[in-house]
Order: structure tokens, then sequence, then C-alpha cells
């Protein structure tokens, strides 16, 4: 029996030397980075969408990970792209981009887009005692409304796979990372595009501007959107999103 939800495996689009890779986010799967690697794909640049360890399987797989784990997987999809392309852009959402920016502080990548990346996690007590309340309670609800109330594009929300709950656990080891990409961020010097919605209901408001202020690059943008909700690359304003990390990326390769 197959171990991966279907529909949501890893994905590779040949194209060109532009390699563009694609990190999903926190209990998310590489389909909902997928769209914006058939864009830009179509762009010519050569995609691929990896899937972080313990995700798109069954949560339970994901608890038995560490950030250390996802690290990895991203490391694993940058050296299998780095065989089929001359130069890589990392691109992620939310726990995504703060695996791309951390990554983007050692690899030799060209450039980052990081969406709806979160500066800190909602200040909670419960932050530093996960591993003990994860014992007592594995799992705790995303929302208190209903998963789809955040989305502006309902339609696209039918088709988004994601685990229903985050792991506590799990919760703490996106806090661990969380708190590793704010000590590097000062050591990322390859140009970043930051990209947040007003709208995202999950991730602290000041979160895109923090990230700027840290960041090393001498070559850092922000774009706020509106009318998307956290999975801005799914939401109604994806294609404001995908264009924006296409032409990001052509503009460096034309300098």
């Amino acid at each position: 029996m197959p171990q991966i939800i279907p529909t949501t495996e890893a994905f590779f689009f040949p194209g060109n030397e532009i390699g563009c890779l694609l990190v999903h986010g926190f209990t998310g799967t590489p389909k909902e980075m997928r769209w914006l690697g058939e864009y830009l794909n179509k762009q010519g640049f050569t995609v691929l969408g990896v899937r972080l360890a313990g995700h798109a399987t069954r949560p339970e797989d994901m608890i038995r990970t560490n950030y250390t784990d996802w690290l990895a997987s991203l490391e694993d999809g940058y050296q299998l792209l780095s065989g089929a392309a001359e130069r890589v852009y990392l691109m992620g959402l939310s726990m995504g981009g703060v695996l791309s920016l951390t990554a983007a502080s050692y690899l030799p990548v060209r450039g980052v887009v990081a969406m709806s990346t979160p500066y800190k996690l909602l200040d909670d007590w419960r932050l530093g005692y996960t591993e003990t309340l994860s014992k007592i309670q594995a799992y705790v609800p995303k929302s208190k409304e209903a998963p789809d109330a955040s989305w502006f594009d309902k339609q696209a929300f039918k088709d988004h796979i994601a685990y229903p709950q985050n792991p506590v656990r799990s919760v703490g080891e996106l806090n661990k990372l969380r708190a590793k990409m704010r000590t590097v961020l000062p050591q990322v010097k390859v140009p970043v595009l930051l990209i947040h919605s007003h709208d995202d209901p999950y991730v602290w408001r000041e979160s895109m501007p923090s990230i700027y202020a840290e960041l090393g690059s001498a070559d850092k943008q922000m774009l706020w959107i509106e009318k998307s909700g956290h999975v801005i690359t799914r939401d109604a304003q994806r294609e404001t999103v995908f264009r924006a990390a296409a032409d990001f990326v052509k503009r460096l390769e034309r300098n």
C-alpha cells in the first residue's frame, strides 16, 4: 500500500539551467507548491518540489521527525536539483520559508523567495514545554474556526491537503527551527524576496518586516498582498505571487 497521500508526491519539471527548489510548509505537502512549480516551469525554469520528512503520509510520521530532518530534506533536494541546473533558487512557504532562509546561510544558492514566513510564533508559555505536553496531548487544533475560514478561494481549499491538526511535539521543533533562522539571518547575503498577505491569520503580522530588518542581504524586497490567507501559493492571489517569484528570478538572471 502506498505510504504517500495521493496527489501530494514530490515533483520534478525539467527545464533550463535555472533551478527553483520549492519547499512546502508545516503539516503541508508538495501539492501546495505544485501550481507555483508549473508556472515557473512554463517560464523555462527547472523545478523540484520536495517532500519534507514526516509529511504527506501520516501525522505520526511527523511526530518522529526533528527540524534537522526537515533541513536535510531541503538539502537532499538542493543536491538533486544542482545536478540538473547550474544556478538554484530556494522558494519556501511558511515553515518552508524558514527552512529556505536558514539553508541560504550555508548553501551556495542564487536567491530566496520566502512566503508567509514566521519570524516568531504566537506568544504562548506552552512553547517551552512541548516535549512534555506532547506526552499528555499529542495534537492541538489549528484554529477554532472552520478549516476554510481564512481562505478567499473556497474552491481551491476543497483540493487542499494537509494534516488536520498540529502535532504538539512538532510545534516545538518548528520553534527551534525558527530560533535558528533568526540567528543566521545576518549571514544570508543572497537576494531575498519576502511575500506576505495582510489577511494571514496564522503568522504574526510583523514577521516580514522583522525578517527584512535582520537579513544580511543588500538586495532584499518586501511584497504585501491582500485577499489571501496563509497558503498564498493556492489562495485567491496566487497569480500575483507566481509572477512576483518569476520576475524576481528573471531580474537576477539579467544582472
